[in-house]
């Protein structure tokens, strides 16, 4: 196996017989959920149950919409305030609303993958299809994973300000 063949099955997951995402790797990982679920919650407008992950015995991680679980905790959220600024504290109205756009941000980059891979007529979620929705709808990038598309150089544009300081400096340099 070669090294993009080898780093291509590092990043799928395929669905098993039962449409439950499962990860092919030996190291068990979250799943996203099933494609059908994802599909009909979008096509009803409803929006997507909590979901729960258990693991089975054969160590496939399969997924239910009984309970909520959180992708971020107020426990973790706390810790990262920290990390930024040790004397922060956020009020609880703040850190419930945090942890509402952490799960909402999850839950449409999911939707928005699976619907990737469906149009791909795809039965497996791939990194490309995560990075696209998050490059063009967040202009996001997954550091490590570089994108087939070559993106030119965009040169900034220089103000009119710039260009009058940069005459005086001209100007100024050719008196001495």
């Amino acid at each position: 196996m070669d090294g993009s063949n080898l780093h291509n099955a590092q990043n799928v997951m395929s669905l098993d017989s039962d449409m439950s995402f499962t990860n092919d790797n030996a190291s068990p990982a979250p799943v996203l959920g099933t494609l059908q679920s994802v599909l009909s919650n979008i096509s009803t407008g409803s929006p997507t149950q909590a979901i729960q992950s258990t693991v089975s015995p054969n160590s496939q991680i399969k997924l239910h919409q009984d309970t909520a679980v959180q992708v971020l905790t107020k426990s973790r959220l706390q810790e990262l305030v920290r990390e930024v600024d040790p004397t922060e504290q956020l009020d609880e109205e703040v850190e419930d609303i945090l942890l509402q756009l952490a799960d909402d941000f999850v839950e449409t980059t999911v939707n928005s993958a699976c619907l990737l891979a469906k149009h791909r007529k795809a039965s497996t979620i791939e990194v490309k299809d995560v990075q696209l929705h998050l490059e063009r709808n967040w202009n996001m990038w997954i550091p490590g994973f570089g994108t087939d598309e070559l993106r030119p150089y965009k040169r900034s544009s220089v103000t009119e300000a710039h260009k009058q300081r940069l005459a005086l400096i001209r100007k100024a340099l050719k008196k001495y």
